[in-house]
């Protein structure tokens, strides 16, 4: 038990309410369960907090807010869609065994909320404090992103309640990241009477595949990785289509400008193939520049901290971007996410509640 103001931060009660987010399952794009999800969510900070959370609809799902009333100044930042399926809480179950609290979404991000919530729970004063749980981060934000900017440039500051980076750290930095989708259209033909007559998406893709992994630069930390592929229908088809995805990782947005311009550049190999390019880099890096002030003042408060630059995206990413104030990695200590071994730190709870207690109130006094 940590005290804050003379106010206990009880981790018995924080298992709990982790327990009751946990199983209430919250697979993105499943409407059904992520209204059930809010629902659970805005009743936990009910509970905790007083007044009331809104249950806001979107295309994504419910997305919840609370305010504790006053010039908006703070911003706590957090999602309730977890990756996992409908069903993986039968599998893999809520657990507290050896020091840690397993289940699905226990470090992605719910245990996160749960902190920020109790850290709150501990202030005698919250005026200016909002909280924003949305309910599509997992799967690009785009039905949230306009609302997750509105309330940043109003609040001034973000405190977002993702996972820690490893060993606890803060995460003081993260690359813009973005999927491609380039689809080859070519003309079937039959493999073994004329295969000339055709034009090979499958080679085409090859071609392409290479080229687009070559526009990787690590020294530069931009990652451009094909991850998936597909094409042909039988066997002695010369294939008509093909569809490879690429994930697509930036530090910088210059290097987000180049390797867009590149997809937008790419050009057929073989003559007759045809060559079209989606999507795009959505999360815009955030770079270690917009947290280096509330993680000075993370560091005041929990001297030797660390912070890292992570490969990972958040919505923190579009806040940073704003050039609004942000800080991440302030949510659980523990690892495994989108992992069946996801895990919890129970002992990190209490002193991690405390730290979003703590640069709430210095981002509002100090």
């Amino acid at each position: 038990m940590t005290m804050r103001k003379g106010v206990p931060v009880s981790v018995d009660a924080m298992i709990e309410d982790l327990r009751t987010l946990v199983e209430t399952e919250s697979p993105s794009r499943d409407l059904d369960a992520l209204a059930a999800s809010a629902k659970a969510v805005a009743a936990v900070i009910e509970s905790r907090l007083g007044g009331r959370a809104d249950l806001l609809p979107s295309a994504g799902g419910p997305h919840v807010h609370w305010s504790a009333g006053g010039d908006p100044r703070v911003l706590i930042l957090g999602h309730h869609d977890t990756v996992f399926p409908l069903g993986t809480l039968e599998r893999r179950p809520f657990r507290v065994a050896d020091g840690r609290a397993t289940g699905p979404g226990v470090f992605d991000m719910l245990g996160g909320l749960v902190q920020a919530v109790h850290g709150l729970a501990a202030l005698d004063d919250r005026s200016g404090v909002e909280i924003l749980v949305t309910a599509d981060e997992e799967v690009g934000s785009h039905s949230s992103r306009a609302l997750i900017e509105e309330r940043a440039r109003a609040c001034g500051a973000v405190l977002v309640v993702e996972g820690a980076a490893d060993g606890g750290g803060l995460k003081t930095g993260r690359k813009g990241c973005g999927t491609f989708r380039v689809s080859v259209k070519g003309r079937a033909s039959h493999a073994g009477l004329e295969p000339a007559a055709g034009v090979n998406a499958l080679v085409e893709a090859a071609h392409q595949v290479l080229h687009i992994a070559a526009l990787g630069r690590p020294e530069a930390g931009t990652t451009v990785t094909p991850t998936v592929a597909s094409a042909g229908t039988l066997d002695n088809v010369v294939p008509a289509e093909a569809t490879v995805v690429v994930d697509v990782r930036v530090e910088t947005a210059g290097e987000q400008q180049r390797v867009e311009a590149a997809f937008a550049a790419l050009t057929p190999h073989l003559d007759g193939a045809e060559i079209t390019v989606r999507g795009g880099i959505g999360r815009p890096p955030m770079p270690e520049s917009a947290s280096a002030g509330l993680f000075a003042m993370a560091r005041r408060l929990r001297p030797g901290i660390d912070g890292a630059s992570v490969g990972g995206g958040s919505d923190g990413n579009f806040t940073a971007a704003l050039g609004v104030p942000t800080l991440d990695g302030l949510g659980a200590v523990g690892g495994g996410a989108h992992a069946d071994h996801e895990y919890l730190l129970v002992d990190a709870m209490a002193e991690r509640a405390d730290l979003v207690a703590g640069l709430v109130d210095a981002i509002r006094h100090g």
